[in-house]
């Protein structure tokens, strides 16, 4: 077991490469791996602020752009990449309750950002991971079903249900992931997890004054450490679980406690809209499922 980090195995010679990794979630996320031995890829829209958060960890790192509010940067990336080993895909970078906007290719910018971005990644670096891809969903996921005649919010653009969509798609990417990888065959797993309520530089962003100002006081006053929510994401990599798992602190309305398995709402578990999602992200980034 690593001495540095008590319950983590030593993951000495495996290569982690972790989406957002600068800030919050994402940086005490690859501190966890780096410490415990794992090489970790911090995929970043600033290589500044990257290698300013790889200085800061004990272990092997390197720091990689990645903007995956546009595609041209998502094949970039995955182009660099080669044919080398990645033990673990951790898409975790995301904004939250932004102004309405777009990407670079024309996508509402939650969704952009926080699923296809990640979905097109994960299909372009799929045939070099060798044991899990792990997505980052959230509590706020519970809500209506995602809305595939209006997935740009043209008609009502709200930034909680820009956001509680985004996350919705991370779990139905994730169970659909599973579906075609044991069809597939191949040993490769897919879990999702959950860092409860975090305390992390996504709660400033609010397109609205007020709820930023709201959220400032939550952060200070009922969130958990952005460590602390880190926990999770590192269970997730490491842990032997069941395929398809979601892990998030296992106490009180999964805010606080140890990780552990968590429950998906009903619109997350809809295997019909999560095989639709699939095929309409595919048409969108222009990435289809390489196994």
């Amino acid at each position: 077991m690593s001495s540095d980090r008590p319950g983590l195995p030593d993951l000495t010679g495996r290569t982690y490469v972790v989406t957002g990794a600068n800030s919050g979630l994402g940086l005490e996320t690859a501190r966890k791996l780096a410490a415990a031995g794992g090489h970790v890829v911090l995929a970043v829209r600033d290589t500044g602020k990257g290698e300013a958060a790889a200085a800061e960890l004990d272990g092997s790192t390197e720091v990689a752009e990645l903007d995956l509010a546009d595609l041209s940067s998502v094949r970039a990336f995955a182009a660099s990449w080669g044919e080398r080993e990645i033990t673990t895909l951790v898409n975790n970078a995301g904004i939250m309750m932004v102004a309405q906007g777009r990407t670079v290719d024309g996508f509402e910018r939650q969704l952009g950002t926080n699923h296809l971005g990640h979905f097109a990644l994960t299909n372009l670096l799929l045939p070099q991971v060798s044991d899990r891809v792990v997505t980052v969903s959230s509590g706020l996921h519970n809500g209506p079903q995602l809305d595939f005649d209006d997935l740009d919010l043209e008609r009502s653009y709200k930034p909680t249900r820009a956001y509680q969509q985004s996350k919705l798609a991370n779990l139905l990417f994730t169970a659909e992931l599973q579906r075609r990888l044991s069809e597939a065959g191949s040993t490769v797993v897919a879990h999702a997890c959950h860092p409860g309520y975090s305390a992390t530089n996504l709660q400033s962003h609010h397109a609205n004054p007020l709820m930023n100002k709201l959220m400032w006081l939550g952060n200070k006053v009922v969130a958990t450490s952005a460590e602390f929510g880190a926990r999770p994401t590192v269970h997730a990599v490491t842990a032997d679980l069941p395929p398809n798992s979601y892990i998030g602190p296992s106490g009180f309305q999964g805010l606080r406690g140890a990780p552990g398995p968590n429950p998906r709402s009903a619109q997350a578990r809809d295997v019909d809209a999560a095989g639709r999602l699939w095929e309409v992200s595919e048409e969108r980034t222009g990435t289809a499922f390489p196994l």
